[in-house]
């Protein structure tokens, strides 16, 4: 059996599409007895975050910048 550190580096190394799915999946994997009021604040956080992209109402940022600024941020 391939240790975590095995598996980790082969998983990072698929493409980032890939990854996002197996992410989804482990998260989903780990939740138990889900609040469904809960998921369905989520679900609606998540609708019209989606629409206020889609009707340019936000600046998108791109995950890596995002991701640089919140470094910079914890630093």
């Amino acid at each position: 059996m391939r240790s975590i550190a095995q598996l980790t580096e082969e998983l990072l190394s698929l493409p980032s599409a890939s990854r996002a799915i197996l992410a989804e999946k482990l998260v989903e994997s780990l939740e138990f007895d889900t609040d469904l009021t809960i998921q369905a604040a989520w679900t609606t956080e998540a609708k019209k975050r989606r629409d206020e992209i889609r009707e340019v109402l936000v600046e998108v940022i791109p995950g890596d910048e995002a991701l640089a600024q919140v470094r910079r941020l914890l630093e």
